[in-house]
């Protein structure tokens, strides 16, 4: 690799631009260039779905840099560009006016989009994703003129969504095909919790449901009738059913792709010049001993860092434990660590789970697995610290409030 030869990053996400910055303050001096498809420059998610999306944050805070920050770093953005092929022989990227740009080093960000459902009315204009801030603003505007919303999906989004539309008065009825929310996240254990929580604050909660057409009329949506013949009324639909990786650039490029662009512990892809970071990297984790995609923002604000090192020949392993929090109505919470359904024991709590102030653990073989602290505060390292450890603990001194979490592991003799 050339020592003049520029870097390009595809996507101008979060994970892009922070890569970007990682980039530049690890003393790269080639040129860096940052293709977005959209037409705002980087910005952060999780407002979208909470306060940006409350009214609560203006819309300068979203952003993850000033819009002096890139010229000022010498980082060529180029925003409302759709990067259309990827030749990994050639070393170029194609855009959809048919130019090229030229790279030593490629990382893909291109992070994800909203899954739908194939169902009759999916596509009509009442219908709202959440994934862009246009995203956020139109629906924020929908819950001054709408009475009554149904939200398909009962996983964060959904669940974020649904909260923010009772704070500003609107009705909301939650359609989910499981029996309870975030039930292949959470389990069963824990996912009640959520249940109550938005029972109390007067959400209507339809589980076990199918969707079979987003009922309209004279183009606007009117609710939503279901599989077994039942009809919910509603002004709005937000489709909240999940998002997939966009690995259509890597697929059409001949790259290893599996549920997102398969990357080894350093993010390179099967193109040794290739790296992928943040929703679409489906990357190897050296604790927790296998690949995993990580949908959440703490991954696409620290992974990129890891990609941007390695980029530069720099021995690096990412292996934070995957983080990620919601806010809704008063609960607030921090969860670390991985678990897969069915891939856990034992479930233990710590705390008033009534009075949703705990602390909930994922266990398997007295392995801590995951934790989740619910409005229970400054405890996320300690959590973090008996996740990768990895070391059998005793539940009671897990589970006894009056024993410190960073002295749980050390009782065990």
């Amino acid at each position: 690799m050339s020592a003049t030869d520029g870097f390009v990053i595809v996507g101008a996400s979060l994970a892009g631009a922070k890569a970007a910055q990682a980039l530049r303050e690890e003393g790269f001096a080639g040129p860096v260039v940052l293709i977005g498809e959209e037409t705002e420059r980087p910005y952060e998610r999780p407002p979208l779905s909470k306060e940006y999306l409350l009214g609560k944050s203006e819309r300068d805070k979203i952003y993850v840099h000033p819009q002096s920050w890139y010229a000022d770093n010498d980082v060529d953005l180029r925003l409302g560009v759709r990067v259309t092929g990827l030749d990994p022989a050639a070393h170029e990227v194609t855009l959809a006016d048919g130019s090229r740009v030229s790279y030593a080093r490629l990382l893909l960000t291109t992070g994800s989009s909203p899954r739908s459902l194939p169902v009759p009315g999916a596509d009509s204009d009442g219908v709202l994703h959440l994934r862009r801030v246009a995203d956020s603003d139109r629906i924020k505007s929908v819950f001054q003129t709408a009475s009554r919303i149904a939200v398909i999906g009962a996983g964060w989004i959904g669940l974020e969504t649904a909260a923010a539309a009772r704070q500003a008065g609107v009705e909301v009825t939650i359609l989910e095909s499981a029996e309870l929310p975030l039930l292949r996240v959470l389990g069963p254990e824990v996912a009640a919790v959520f249940a109550d929580l938005h029972r109390q604050h007067g959400v209507g909660l339809r589980f076990g449901v199918q969707v079979s057409e987003i009922v309209t009329a004279g183009g606007r949506v009117q609710g939503v009738r279901l599989a077994d013949g039942g009809h919910v009324e509603a002004d709005a639909v937000i489709m909240a059913v999940g998002i997939a990786p966009n690995t259509e650039l890597a697929e059409a490029a001949g790259l290893e792709t599996l549920d997102g662009v398969v990357v080894d512990a350093g993010l390179r892809s099967s193109d040794r010049d290739i790296y992928a970071a943040g929703d679409v990297a489906n990357a190897y984790h050296p604790v927790l001993a296998r690949h995993i995609r990580v949908e959440h923002w703490a991954n696409a604000l620290h992974q990129p860092q890891a990609a941007a090192r390695a980029m530069l020949d720099q021995d690096v392993s990412y292996d934070r434990v995957p983080y990620f929090f919601t806010d809704q109505y008063d609960l607030g919470m921090e969860y670390s660590g991985y678990v897969t359904p069915g891939h856990y024991d034992q479930v233990v709590f710590r705390g008033d789970v009534g009075q949703r102030e705990f602390i909930a653990f994922w266990l398997e073989g007295g392995r801590v697995l995951a934790g989740m602290n619910v409005n229970v505060w400054d405890v996320n390292d300690a959590i973090q610290d008996l996740v990768r450890g990895g070391r059998p603990v005793e539940v009671a001194r897990l589970t006894d409030p009056s024993v410190p979490l960073d002295q749980v592991a050390s009782g065990m003799s």
